[in-house]
């Protein structure tokens, strides 16, 4: 498949849209996050009962949206597995789009951004259609190309009960236009072999995501002993490269933490930060590094840049990194290129 090519600059990915100032993935954190500069939108996509593509961090969805005050659906309060996992809610796909067009999205960390609980109750739960449309209309509005960057969210879960998300992913970008290795979409999964799967029927650039513990959740189900480490690692990463374009990393991939939560260093004085060769070994393999996630609050900040987020963003840029996912698009935008 052809590789694209990284502007100088590194993409700002708005994670779950401008989700530090509005209640995540709604039109109006999206919206938000574009007039704050970023280039993609990230929506986490989960089906609806009737097969429909919508914006919900998790299937399951009683900290996200005020369904439990309704008393027309409590007795859909269920438990389910997923992926391994006992959970206990409400979830898409018990529920038409039309069912969950009645339902308002609200501030899902109310105790951290409790500004954004301001917005419970006024945003509808969007579809993919609806965020491809605002992205569309702003980028014609404002003359500058936003981009997309859907999320298949417990994609063997939702294969498992008959509703697969890729089809109709891949149906709705086709009709939407997006085609080709350059169009402005990127399509990501913490899974492996739908991203697989999907290389195969596209030319669209995909996203293999990373994270610093466990595995796969379709190498749980296959028993596959392979985890995130193996991924990450030089001949994991070349192995990648043969149906992705790039990986979606967690930052302490990049950048260790300590057991007290600072940067790993190195040297005599332990001044200087010391990354793993990450970067290097994905951008030797020819995949782009987008990195996760950046938030302005010191709960998710390490020790050495407490009340210094811009000091984070510096950090990771410095690294060559070729995008980041941030919650603050604002703040993301806002940097500048130092030596560590």
């Amino acid at each position: 498949m052809t590789r694209i090519l990284q502007d100088a600059s590194p993409i700002i990915i708005a994670h779950r849209g401008a989700s530090g100032y509005r209640p995540e993935h709604t039109l109006a954190a999206y919206e938000l996050a574009i007039a704050l500069g970023a280039d993609y939108i990230e929506p986490d996509l989960v089906s609806s009962k009737d097969g429909i593509l919508i914006a919900r961090h998790e299937n399951e969805i009683s900290k996200t949206t005020d369904v439990a005050s309704h008393a027309e659906f409590a007795h859909r309060q269920t438990t389910k597995i997923i992926n391994g996992e006992s959970k206990t809610g409400w979830f898409t796909e018990d529920f038409t789009l039309a069912e969950l067009k009645t339902l308002r999205a609200k501030e899902r960390i109310p105790q951290l951004r409790s500004q954004n609980t301001a917005y419970d109750g006024l945003l509808e739960i969007p579809t993919l259609q609806e965020i491809i449309d605002l992205a569309k209309g702003k980028s014609a509005e404002i003359n500058r190309a936003i981009g997309i960057y859907p999320e298949t969210k417990h994609p063997t879960y939702f294969k498992s009960i008959g509703l697969a998300l890729e089809a109709p992913l891949l149906a709705t970008l086709t009709a939407n236009g997006y085609q080709g290795a350059n169009a402005p979409v990127f399509i990501q999964s913490f899974e492996v072999s739908n991203l697989q799967d999907l290389s195969t029927k596209t030319d669209l650039p995909l996203v293999q995501l990373l994270n610093n513990t466990g595995k796969p959740d379709d190498f749980i189900v296959s028993r596959n002993e392979r985890t995130y480490a193996d991924l990450a690692t030089a001949s994991g990463l070349r192995e990648i490269a043969k149906y992705a374009q790039a990986v979606g990393v967690h930052k302490n991939l990049l950048v260790p933490r300590d057991s007290n939560g600072k940067l790993r260093r190195r040297g005599a004085a332990c001044r200087q930060i010391s990354p793993t060769s990450l970067v290097t070994d994905a951008h030797a393999a020819g995949l782009l590094v987008h990195v996760w996630t950046f938030r302005n609050e010191d709960c998710f900040l390490p020790l050495d840049f407490q009340g210094n987020p811009q000091g984070e963003y510096e950090l990771f840029f410095s690294l060559g990194v070729d995008g980041i996912f941030s919650d603050y698009p604002d703040t993301a935008g806002y940097h500048s290129t130092v030596e560590w």
